[in-house]
């Protein structure tokens, strides 16, 4: 059995005598014995005299460990980054009606309403433009999806009068 670990030997018969060995109180747990065939001597637990599988399940499971780290913070990443971008639409969306609202008064007063809006939620204004009674509002938001990294969201809406309705 040089360089073989022990519980590979003979079909698990090494084990089978310890085990009996043991029931019987015919084996101290300090002792070796002999396990009947060709005089072989068994150590004092033959299922776990292997050195060189020592802390490989351990290894194992850090590994696993660690993917499923991976996984959770890349599903936090792709998390944060949908909200921010649901954040950006919600923030352009109600600039935009609220800009429109009060297109008739010009482009200043507009694009100052809708700004005031897309800040109140979270956002910035990037692109304000009137046309007659149409105001087109582009944002941006700031994400953040994991500490170190941060990315930005952005979104445009329209809003303004129906030029016809079908019906």
């Amino acid at each position: 059995m040089t360089g073989e670990c022990c519980h590979r030997a003979a079909d698990g018969r090494a084990r089978d005598a310890y085990v009996k060995a043991q029931v019987h109180g015919d084996v101290d747990l300090g002792t070796d014995i002999d396990h009947g065939s060709g005089g072989e001597r068994l150590p004092k637990r033959p299922w776990t005299s292997c050195a060189s599988d020592r802390g490989a399940a351990s290894v194992f499971l850090l590994a696993i460990g660690l993917a499923f780290v991976a996984a959770g913070l890349a599903g936090a990443a792709v998390g944060a980054a949908r909200v921010g971008r649901h954040e950006a639409r919600i923030a352009a969306d109600f600039g935009a009606l609220a800009g429109a609202r009060h297109a008739i008064e010009g482009k200043a007063e507009a694009c100052d309403q809708a700004a005031r809006l897309v800040a109140a939620n979270g956002a910035r204004i990037t692109f304000c433009e009137v046309d007659g009674l149409e105001i087109i509002v582009r944002v941006d938001v700031t994400v953040t999806p994991l500490p170190a990294l941060v990315r930005h969201a952005t979104a445009a809406a329209r809003a303004g009068p129906v030029d016809e309705i079908r019906s």
